[in-house]
């Protein structure tokens, strides 16, 4: 936030440590209980667009969304092979509030990457998924300067591939980067005759 960040993406999360009694439970998973989900809503508070990866527990004993990934206003990511389908590691949600998380959800199967030593590679996790969007959400920003982060947040949301029909897997789905644009664009259009107008999606 001091150095002017638009946009965080944090691959971390937690639920169990080293020591038992520091260890959350599904219970705390509610958006607003652990002190990492609390900075992460702060930090959308604050204007950052923040990702977050849902958790590579779905394959897991704990199986669920992990913190801060079950911020309020975090977009919590899972992942999904080249064909859409979830990743069995993709944490569960929801959260045990009942909201609808994960959010979103993005290439995390062998998904192309860098590896320290310059070379191309593919990895999977939602560690990657995340970033790959927070990289999409980027541009779509760039190209609507003047939105916020919560209508960015909402256009990424609405053009989900599972917006009216969320689930506990991908949540609100894939988003669709060219109808998110077209919402950010009738949300922040100024009608050059001065007038009001109200358009309605879909």
């Amino acid at each position: 936030d001091s150095l002017g960040a638009d946009i965080i993406n944090s691959s971390l999360g937690y639920y169990r440590f080293d020591l038992p009694e520091m260890d959350h439970s599904y219970a705390q998973m509610d958006g607003k209980s652990t002190r990492v989900t609390r900075a992460a809503n702060l930090a959308f508070k604050k204007g950052i667009l923040t990702c977050v990866s849902a958790g590579n527990e779905g394959n897991k004993p704990w199986r669920y969304i992990i913190a801060p990934s079950d911020g309020d206003s975090v977009i919590a990511v899972a992942a999904v092979d080249k064909y859409g389908q979830k990743a069995g590691f993709s944490s569960f949600g929801p959260a045990p509030d009942g909201n609808i998380k994960p959010d979103l959800a993005a290439m995390g199967v062998a998904t192309a990457l860098q590896n320290t030593n310059g070379t191309l590679a593919a990895g999977s996790g939602t560690s990657f998924s995340s970033p790959v969007l927070a990289g999409m959400a980027a541009c779509l920003w760039q190209a609507n300067p003047s939105a916020s982060a919560s209508q960015v947040r909402q256009a990424l949301i609405r053009s989900g591939s599972q917006y009216q029909h969320p689930d506990s897997l991908l949540g609100y789905g894939i988003p669709d980067m060219v109808t998110a644009d077209l919402l950010l664009k009738q949300v922040n259009s100024i009608p050059d005759s001065g007038t009001r107008e109200v358009i309605i999606y879909p």
